[in-house]
């Protein structure tokens, strides 16, 4: 019985610390060119039109997906500390579906994060997405830094920017 506990202990702990990032094989390139269709359904933004000096971070999600939905609730509750950073949400999912989304957690109310559509699924080709929510981490020079797949922490994003 007590090694059940120390074991479910343990367990519990691992889930508390900072997810691995993945290996890509992009570390380090530079932002590649892609459009994005923004939430006002009429304007498109290309991505090298992204300027720098900021670090810039892609949160690919799914508007059902309760990890995406997880996720935008940690950067939300920690953007304070994670103003410096332009956020870019992509879904692949319908105009409506991300315009539910951008409504539930109020996203035009913060002037760091843009959400739009990769109505082209050039994003998730080019990081071989395998499920949501997919973090890709940008430097202030627009070269990537780290890509994650699952729910990162805050302070993880965080830390991923700084330099």
């Amino acid at each position: 019985m007590k090694n059940i506990t120390i074991l479910l202990l343990l367990a519990a702990l691992c889930g508390c610390y900072a997810r691995d990032p993945l290996k890509t094989g992009r570390e380090g390139k530079l932002l590649p060119d892609f459009d994005m269709l923004l939430s006002d359904s009429t304007t498109y933004l290309h991505s090298k039109n992204i300027p720098g000096g900021r670090p810039i971070v892609f949160f690919y999600f799914g508007p059902h997906c309760p990890y995406s939905r997880e996720q935008m609730k940690e950067i939300i509750e920690d953007m304070e500390k994670l103003q410096h950073i332009r956020f870019y949400l992509l879904t692949d999912a319908s105009y409506a579906e991300m315009k539910a989304f951008c409504k539930v957690y109020t996203l035009d109310k913060y002037p760091n994060i843009t959400v739009g559509r990769d109505y082209t699924g050039f994003f998730k080709d080019y990081f071989e997405v395998a499920g949501v929510p997919y973090v890709a981490v940008y430097g202030k020079d627009r070269h990537l830094r780290e890509a994650f797949m699952g729910k990162v922490y805050g302070g993880q994003l965080k830390r991923s920017t700084d330099e």
